[in-house]
């Protein structure tokens, strides 16, 4: 049987008899937005400035290394920022838990360890967004709090916000869910500061292209290579992330020969789930890496992902900020 998420690409039978129901769910989430915009519902403003950045689609469009990308763009311009998210994959309660370094993925989820190790800022992680800033700004010093994947999290308030395109999938069949892969309609990112396509950029959108850097040994991370150095070799490749056919692409892109392991987003791995019966090499995603290190072999690596973007996104950033301060 076909998951859901496969008839969000075109209009068919199965996408058509859901349509009255994404209706619904339209309505619904602009219902919930203006409740917010009016005073309905109640909007939490910090002392300094928030961005967002979030998709109105589901699935993997390339936020983490964005996120990365700003975190470590913000220090450059002087800021101290620290990020909150919700910690998806992650049994954390009510009561919001700082990340660090040592964190397990079980603890606080595989994104936030993550953009932790890579940063190196603090981040605090909860299901809601609001008390997770507030506990971020009481124990460390941050000036500025990006927020992962929190466009629909309206009870944070905001001062700028950043839609993330996939360029290659777009928007599916343009439907809410759940006959289409829209949380929100397109209409809402007419309401955005910056959307950036990771991939082709259409008119209005800026461009996000993808880094690739040294395959790295996941059980010695001081043993790198080259991607090129595995042209040809039969491989595993395993991906428990949004949009695994994106990782998968970018391996046979690069001459290697692949046995893919498709796992759900999120994927809390298990030994067996990275050690198939052969002595093959397996190569996963850094997401998933940060939650297969304690039984790693010599065997696995590792792929770190990185962005650049382009001057306009960087410059148009910069002077959102430079309007903030000004204000």
């Amino acid at each position: 049987m076909k998951r859901l998420d496969n008839y969000w690409n075109s209009h068919n039978a199965v996408s058509i008899a859901l349509w009255p129901i994404s209706l619904v769910f339209s309505l619904l989430a602009w219902v919930r937005r203006c409740a917010y915009r009016v005073g309905l519902l109640r909007q939490c403003k910090l002392p300094v400035p928030v961005i967002v950045v979030g998709n109105i689609s589901v699935g993997g469009t390339g936020k983490t290394p964005l996120v990365i990308w700003l975190v470590e763009y913000l220090i450059s311009l002087g800021y101290k920022p620290g990020i909150v998210a919700r910690g998806y994959g992650a049994q954390i309660g009510k009561t919001p838990r700082q990340v660090n370094p040592e964190s397990s993925a079980e603890e606080v989820g595989d994104e936030p360890l993550l953009i932790t190790r890579r940063t190196g800022c603090p981040m605090v992680v909860a299901p809601n967004r609001v008390a997770a800033a507030r506990m971020l700004l009481e124990k460390n010093d941050c000036d500025v709090i990006v927020s992962d994947d929190g466009m629909q999290h309206y009870a944070l308030g905001r001062d700028i916000e950043i839609a993330v395109v996939d360029g290659q999938r777009r928007f599916g069949n343009g439907c809410c869910l759940p006959a289409g892969p829209l949380r929100e309609p397109l209409s809402r990112l007419a309401s955005v500061d910056l959307v950036i396509a990771n991939g082709i950029s259409e008119i209005n959108e800026h461009s996000m292209q993808t880094i690739i850097g040294k395959a790295v040994n996941l059980g010695n991370p001081e043993l790198a290579h080259n991607l090129e150095e595995f042209a040809g070799e039969e491989v595993h490749a395993l991906a428990g992330i949004g949009y695994p056919q994106r990782f998968f692409q970018l391996l046979k892109d690069h001459g290697l020969q692949l046995i893919e392991w498709d796992f759900p987003d999120h994927h809390r791995f298990v030994k067996a789930d990275i050690t198939p019966d052969d002595d093959l090499l397996v190569f996963m995603t850094e997401k998933d890496a940060v939650k297969c290190r304690h039984f790693a072999q010599p065997r696995h690596w590792y792929l770190p992902i990185d962005v650049s973007v382009d001057d306009a996104f960087s410059n148009r950033l910069a002077e959102l900020l430079r309007g903030l301060k000004g204000g």
